[in-house]
């Protein structure tokens, strides 16, 4: 019998034996199907020969006669006190071939494994190289503008007019909402009027001073209503001023909530105000990375919001305390805007680089975890792969750094790990060169 290789052994096998096993039970001579129903012991089904009588049913179940098997003779045969024990009724000679098929079978399964074992696995394979690999610290961050503000009325008073549209930009000192403003411009003009008599009395006074016609007390008093009167206009001014709205600083808007004829009170939330131009970016980093960072070190920011668009900045400062809760400190760093992509809130991914040196680097996915141990599969001679322990560091761009198990030049399997072994033979099915650009900061 010739040995093909099957993809499973297992069913294979169990065809087999339900063929013998159905050659074993029609080998006494009787093939017809009512003549095998009627000697089939094995399901618990009493043959035709056992005697229907209850008392002698139950003298020879005393007597140890359990199963009953109905040979060539018509008798009833005792096999034996176990239920299981009536299959194995069948003569010695009947079990030779059953045994043979199986050893064959499983001797073919074996050889169809061992060659599937022997077969070299496809792999992609990768030189390692030393690169320039830039170290840097990862956290994520909040990005938030230089100067905000929230645009609000500092007075109960109905909106005359509103001079900006939402996400405008405007400059410092420019007005934004006026508010009615009729009793306070006339308390201005009253103040003003009162201003210049207090003037013309103070100059009529001072030259009757001078000629000693009055007494030098009049002339201070008459001083002192004068500067009372500035003070008065002055604060009508305020007044009349507080009633029209503007930036404090140049900025972009944010939505507009009101309309001309609302009626605002202090605190009412008018709109939004935010100097975007350099944007502060905050994040925490675990305690112990506190002597890794100082203020001016290069930072990088990446935003979902841009894939593949990095933002550079710098340290503007380091928190001078670490939060007792969560152990961590926290940096502030201001990245340029100048195309306005950032905005307040957004959250972002940022490096702090802490330099750049030679390493060797592999592909995420070349590395094999198991546990606590890390190791990647190298091949050696004869396109055996060998699993090598290795030491990690950091990782950045789908790479890591391999700090001790590799030199350079070792070529190392990048794709196919999974189907991979200790001592397999491989096939290349293409090589990559191991080398990573420069990032230098």
């Amino acid at each position: 019998m010739r040995c093909r290789r099957t993809t499973g052994v297992r069913p294979m096998v169990s065809r087999m034996l339900s063929w013998i096993m159905d050659w074993l039970r029609m080998g006494d001579g009787r093939k017809d199907a009512s003549a095998r129903r009627k000697r089939t012991t094995c399901r618990g089904r009493r043959p035709a020969n056992v005697p229907r009588n209850a008392r002698l049913r139950q003298r020879l179940t005393a007597r140890g006669w359990a199963r009953w098997h109905m040979g060539p003779s018509r008798r009833a045969v005792r096999i034996g006190n176990s239920p299981r024990r009536a299959c194995l009724s069948m003569p010695i000679r009947r079990l030779v071939p059953l045994a043979a098929a199986i050893l064959l079978l499983v001797a073919c399964g074996k050889s169809g494994q061992q060659e599937r074992k022997d077969a070299p696995v496809t792999v992609t394979t990768q030189v390692v190289q030393p690169s320039q690999w830039s170290d840097e610290l990862q956290a994520l961050g909040t990005a938030s503008a230089r100067e905000s503000v929230t645009i609000t009325a500092s007075v109960s008073q109905t909106i005359a007019t509103v001079e900006f549209d939402s996400g405008e930009y405007v400059r410092k000192g420019q007005p934004l909402v006026t508010l009615v403003q009729g009793q306070q411009a006339a308390g201005v003009a009253e103040a003003e009027a009162n201003l210049r008599n207090a003037e013309q009395l103070y100059e009529r006074n001072r030259k009757l001073a001078d000629q000693q016609l009055i007494a030098r007390a009049d002339l201070d008093t008459q001083r002192a209503a004068l500067e009372a009167a500035r003070a008065q206009v002055a604060t009508q001014r305020a007044t009349v001023a507080d009633r029209s709205i503007r930036a404090p600083f140049s900025g972009v808007l944010g939505l507009r909530l009101v309309s001309p004829g609302t009626l605002v009170t202090p605190g009412t939330q008018i709109t939004t105000l935010d100097d975007v131009s350099v944007m502060k970016v905050d994040a925490t980093f675990p305690e112990s990375t506190l002597p890794l960072l100082q203020a001016g070190q290069r930072v990088r920011v990446h935003s979902d919001a841009w894939p593949g668009e990095t933002f550079d900045g710098r340290i503007a400062a380091v928190d001078a305390r670490v939060d007792p809760v969560s152990r961590a400190i926290a940096i502030r760093a201001e990245v340029p805007n100048p195309d306005g992509k950032l905005r307040p809130g957004m959250l972002l991914q940022v490096g702090v680089e802490r330099g750049s040196h030679q390493a060797l680097a592999v592909p995420e996915i070349a590395l094999v975890q198991n546990g606590t141990q890390s190791s990647v599969y190298r091949v050696g001679a004869g396109d055996k792969a060998v699993q090598v322990p290795v030491r990690i560091g950091g990782t950045q761009d789908g790479l890591v750094e391999i700090t001790e198990g590799l030199k350079p030049g070792d070529r190392v399997v990048v794709e196919g790990t999974v189907k991979l072994r200790d001592g397999a033979s491989i096939q290349d099915v293409g090589a990559k060169q191991g080398a990573v650009p420069a990032k230098g900061p």
